[in-house]
């Protein structure tokens, strides 16, 4: 024991992650074992740590392990599949069938894709006496398709990483060629991840996203060497040597491949990926990119640290304070028409280069924009809605990457969302053909390739990400479009605040069936990452996150704005007042 020094407090939350240690090993079949004993024994080699699955293997005749495709997919089940003997059947002698059963919550597709998806699960899994060693062992003949395993399972074994692609022409409000969009996939954690997740970010996006987004690394590029290991050198530095479809790359298209495999890496090691050098398939130098050199070639979005947080005060104007959470947070008026309480304020969002700021009236009914530089006058409203109630009328807006603003209209006579080009344009009608509900408010994230949008059905809200898409008509006039909604909340009941907080990242506020209020971390692809609970807080209405993830959380709540730095817990700024936004 230390006789001498300082006492210094320790967070019990700092002990390591226990689970995250656990390994199973998979155990070959033992000679003579029942039917059951192989099914059961099949599934739990399925969760270990097994490169290629060869001890799952061992429980299948030779015919089935050769068309057996375990990378088919994964399904995930909300407990585990449910084996209970009782469902097995005789189809004849010498042969067994059993019912795999279970409430099925998602499903990892062969690109790596996580989607949500809630239904029963029923699939059949037959057996025969006719393999093993001695050719009467039972054997599982007819495996489900792919790997299917619990929930608690697939959080052990599996870890969601983003890969990057830069933002193409298509995408609604992309802040052009350099701007790269976060495309998160699932990697089995332990089975050399550095060099899986360079293998799917050869392969291109996933196929929600294609459409939007553009790679550097052109059609059938890939390892020169697939079954070699990839691995950082004592510099963190990382070497890949590509095959003959890579020979023709100039410099300025190779280091754009090189800055898509830098971000893309760059959270697979606690240090990071400090450079990479990309080579030709003959051995020779393509390029080389360090990592204080990326933002030059690609803008990671999420790099760009905002000045301020802002909320709306008790005076209804549009107020600062500064974004670190170690200044004064005594909140300042912003400079300009919205900070002078000339016309009062509910809701206001602020552009990305914090030069503009859009603002709603207190009720609820015209859209405002001005300068955060300058004393211009209000000018004219450049939206205005008919619905009666106030509460039906205009959302919080929100800028895109590129400076145009996006605003919900709740009037429920006519909900619609709409896009005002640059935020002074006439309001364009934004199609979203796919989604069941009404818009009640809206989002966009950094990339501005994709949409966070809260829908009201049926008196609850729920939480859904959507793929934004650009057009023109004959006339040239924009065709904007939000395609593919899915659920990023499914496992919540109802959620009442969102924000997007990093690359693929959103913080909410809601409750799951026959639960209370909670704020948690969820991901933009519906999947939950564990133990990203945050502190409680009573009575939150609205929360806003920057997606630099180092940025405090704030909030609208019982006790006013309040933040939340990291490690530490909510802090009041003031007692009155609402609607707090970061940049975006």
């Amino acid at each position: 024991m230390p006789d001498s020094g300082n006492l210094k407090s320790v967070d019990a939350s700092q002990r390591p992650d226990s689970q995250s240690q656990v390994r199973v090993y998979a155990m070959p079949p033992r000679e003579g074992a029942r039917p059951v004993e192989i099914v059961q024994g099949f599934l739990e080699a399925l969760t270990s740590d097994d490169p290629k699955f060869a001890m799952a293997r061992k429980y299948l005749t030779k015919k089935a392990s050769r068309e057996w495709n375990p990378g088919e997919s994964t399904t995930v089940l909300a407990d585990g599949p449910n084996t209970d003997a009782g469902n097995a059947g005789n189809d004849a002698e010498g042969s067994r069938r059993y019912s795999l059963t279970g409430r099925q919550v998602a499903r990892v597709d062969e690109q790596h894709a996580y989607r949500p998806d809630d239904a029963p699960y029923t699939q059949t899994v037959h057996l025969s006496q006719d393999g093993g060693p001695g050719g009467d062992e039972w054997r599982i003949d007819k495996p489900p398709p792919g790997v299917v395993l619990g929930a608690s399972d697939f959080q052990r074994i599996y870890r969601s990483v983003n890969k990057y692609y830069f933002a193409g022409p298509t995408g609604a409000g992309v802040g052009g060629r350099t701007g790269l969009v976060a495309d998160p996939v699932y990697i089995r954690q332990r089975i050399d991840p550095l060099t899986q997740t360079v293998k799917l970010l050869l392969e291109g996006p996933t196929n929600w996203l294609r459409p939007v987004v553009v790679s550097s690394f052109g059609s059938g590029m890939e390892l020169k060497n697939p079954n070699a290991p990839l691995a950082l050198d004592d510099h963190n530095r990382l070497t890949v040597q590509l095959n003959s479809r890579s020979d023709g790359a100039g410099q300025t298209r190779c280091k754009e491949m090189a800055a898509q495999m830098l971000f893309t890496l760059q959270d697979l090691t606690p240090s990071g990926v400090e450079q990479v050098t990309l080579q030709r398939s003959n051995g020779s130098m393509l390029c080389v990119l360090s990592q204080d050199r990326a933002e030059t070639v690609a803008a990671h979005r999420s790099a760009d640290r905002p000045d301020y947080q802002y909320f709306v005060d008790e005076k209804h104007r549009l107020v600062r304070m500064s974004a670190n959470a170690g200044s004064s947070v005594d909140p300042e008026p912003v400079t300009g028409v919205l900070g002078t309480g000339d016309q009062p304020l509910r809701s206001a969002a602020v552009s990305r280069d914090e030069q503009r700021a859009a603002g709603v009236s207190l009720d609820g009914k015209s859209l405002y924009t001005g300068s955060l530089l300058g004393a211009d006058g209000l000018g004219k409203a450049r939206l205005r809605s008919k619905a009666k109630s106030e509460e039906d009328r205009l959302s919080t807006p929100s800028w895109d990457s590129r400076g145009n603003l996006w605003v919900a209209d709740r009037d429920p006579k006519r909900p619609r969302l709409l896009w005002l080009d640059q935020g002074e344009g006439d309001p364009v009608e934004v199609d979203v053909p796919a989604l069941d509900g009404n818009i009640e408010e809206v989002r966009v994230s950094a990339d501005g390739v994709r949409i966070a949008l809260l829908v009201e059905k049926d008196g609850k809200k729920s939480l859904w990400i959507g793929r934004a898409d650009r057009d023109e008509d004959k006339d040239g006039k924009p065709e904007i479009s939000v395609l593919d909604p899915t659920p990023a909340a499914p496992q919540m009941e109802e959620v009442t605040a969102m924000s997007w907080a990093g690359a693929s990242r959103l913080v909410v506020v809601g409750r799951e069936s026959g639960g209370v209020q909670q704020i948690r971390y969820v991901q933009s692809d519906g999947s939950v990452l564990p133990r990203t609970a945050l502190p409680g807080l009573t009575g939150v209405k609205e929360i806003a996150a920057s997606e630099d993830e180092r940025q405090p959380l704030v909030a609208h709540s019982d006790d006013g704005i309040v933040r939340l730095p990291t490690g530490s817990q909510w802090q009041t700024v003031v007692k009155d007042g609402l609607a707090p936004v970061y940049p975006g």
